[in-house]
């Protein structure tokens, strides 16, 4: 809504018209928050299936994907979709979850 504000650009548009002067700066942040939504289904259910077996290195996993998610969406605000890479860290988290829950389902399948 910040963004909204700040770059002029009215609901019920998703992203700024080509002709507003700000449009790929808003479009950036629109696209790093749309990005941060459509990954958080896989990091809950990454979250609780690696929590049940993981608890302490689960939420380490948590806030490296967390802090990359972070760095990610400032990288991708300042415009230049190149920047949103600074956020990479967010795969440690990403892979460790993974790792952890598939160890969990392992477990399950052979008890």
């Amino acid at each position: 809504m910040a963004a909204r504000k700040q770059y002029g650009v009215k609901y019920p548009d998703l992203y700024a018209d080509p002709n507003n002067k700000n449009a790929k700066l808003f479009n950036c942040v629109q696209r790093g928050h749309q990005n941060s939504l459509e990954n958080l289904p896989t990091f809950y259910t990454l979250m609780i299936l690696s929590g049940l077996k993981y608890p302490v290195y689960t939420a380490i996993a948590g806030l490296f994907y967390n802090a990359g998610r972070v760095l990610y969406l400032n990288g991708y605000a300042t415009g230049d979709p190149k920047k949103r890479m600074q956020g990479g860290i967010m795969y440690i988290g990403t892979l460790g979850l993974l790792g952890m829950a598939g160890s969990f389902a392992y477990t399950l399948l052979r008890s």
